[in-house]
């Protein structure tokens, strides 16, 4: 069996009580989006929804506090009603905070390039393509230096190829995976190069989801699309997976902010009451808990707030890691389950999204995965990567956190740093320490600022 340089399989982080994150008022937010449905091709097959699809975006984003361009959702449009409505949308996000671009209808790649097809197209050769089409990289520019905090480009266009039949040569199914430009995300219906379907019931399953998840309160970005994969995922069983590139994100943004707590005024006592002595306080700390599903619940827990209630080779240490949930909130390390410690479990916030990678030795299989909700989905996520192979050995991390594998033959190493280069760098120094030259095997961070790097 390889020996590992970094014997921890499990990357411990410092835990806060409050996680704060950067946020705006939507209210005060300028959002524009330009929304476009096409169906209704002239010389290629026609698409039942993205017509519905266009009205459902738009209605959602309208309520959500998007201004429109053309106040509505553009639909069938023409090569120069289409090349307006983009140069419209650039006018109009200048100084804006967000920017949305959503286009659902046919979509090609021709020599690795995304192409928008309006309604009248009808290409007979490669060279026709840049006067009869929109390139994506297009509305990219049109966002670019326009000042906004946070572009979203949405590409429900993943159909099957129209021009498969016409010898196009360089053209090819699916769309091409594109490089995010600063402060942008960009979402597929589908993995780049796979086809998306277009639906049954009106609308594409992507669309639907997407409509469906932006309404709920307190999503962030990368949350929310995450959510609204595993939606699509789940209703195609698992034929479409959604696929997003983004480059790092300045703060969050959510649709809907996290809804605050109201804070109820303080019940007023009877003057009989006033003149009662108050009851002593318990120490809930004192208070063992012996019931199994509540200690159950505290391992849970524990083990979502990256305090691992068992060793690596599966023997319980649950005392161990309430004592570093303890160190961390500079309390009394007893290692013991109280009332008072799952008081505190239960009121410390939600710390996310999640990212983990996952190794096992005796298969050599690894994986990796991003954006999730919880540790446990992060970690589900990775393991699925190794096929039928256990990769028991696990290193997961949340927040702004990023981790690293780097490996030499025997020879492996799991850490996590607070960017993307300290995580390699730590890795490879781990790895190296018996002199060989590791490589970083891969490498990502959790909040998907950044496709992850993978070898």
């Amino acid at each position: 069996m390889p020996t590992p340089v970094f014997s921890v399989a499990k990357f411990f982080i410092a835990l806060v009580a409050a996680l704060v994150l950067l946020t705006v008022d939507a209210s005060a937010e300028k959002r524009v989006a330009l929304i476009i449905g096409n169906s209704a091709y002239a010389n290629v097959t026609r698409l039942d929804n993205p017509k519905n699809d266009a009205r459902l975006m738009a209605d959602t984003l309208r309520s959500l506090g998007f201004q429109l361009v053309g106040d509505a959702a553009q639909l069938d449009l023409e090569k120069p009603a289409l090349d307006r409505a983009v140069q419209s949308f650039g006018q109009q996000i200048q100084g804006a905070d967000v920017a949305l671009f959503y286009y659902a209808g046919h979509g090609v790649q021709v020599a690795g390039s995304n192409y928008l097809v309006p309604v009248n197209a009808n290409p007979t050769r490669e060279a026709d393509v840049d006067f009869q089409m929109v390139d994506v990289n297009l509305v990219l520019r049109q966002m670019q230096g326009s000042g906004t905090r946070l572009n979203l480009v949405i590409l429900d266009a993943c159909r099957n190829n129209p021009f498969g039949g016409r010898g196009l040569r360089a053209s090819e199914g699916g769309l091409a995976q594109m490089r995010a430009p600063e402060g942008t995300l960009i979402s597929y219906a589908t993995q780049p190069g796979s086809v998306a379907q277009d639906g049954t019931d009106g609308h594409s399953p992507y669309t639907r989801a997407l409509a469906t998840t932006v309404r709920r309160a307190g999503l962030d970005i990368f949350q929310t699309f995450n959510q609204v994969g595993l939606a699509v995922k789940r209703s195609t069983g698992g034929s479409q997976q959604p696929w997003v590139s983004s480059s790092p994100i300045d703060g969050a943004f959510y649709f809907v902010p996290p809804t605050a707590p109201t804070a109820l005024p303080p019940p007023q006592p009877s003057q009989q009451e006033t003149r009662l002595t108050p009851p002593p306080r318990l120490n809930d700390d004192a208070k063992a808990i012996t019931d199994p599903a509540r200690l159950q619940e505290i391992s849970e827990r524990l083990y979502e707030l990256n305090f691992d209630p068992e060793t690596p080779t599966g023997k319980p240490a649950t005392k161990v890691a309430i004592r570093e949930f303890q160190s961390v909130n500079e309390l009394p390390q007893t290692g013991e389950a109280t009332e008072g410690l799952l008081r505190r479990l239960r009121e410390t916030k939600y710390v996310g999204p999640w990212g983990s990678i996952v190794y096992g030795e005796d298969s050599g299989k690894w994986g990796l995965s991003w954006g999730h909700m919880s540790r446990k989905e992060a970690v589900a996520d990775a393991r699925a990567k190794c096929g039928s192979s256990k990769c028991p050995i696990e290193l997961s991390f949340y927040g702004k956190t990023c981790g690293a594998f780097a490996a030499s033959g025997r020879q492996w190493s799991l850490m996590a740093r607070d960017n993307i280069d300290k995580a390699k760098l730590a890795s490879l120094d781990a790895c190296g320490k018996s002199g060989k030259a590791c490589n970083i095997i891969g490498a990502v961070c959790a909040d998907g600022s950044g496709l992850p790097d993978q070898r």
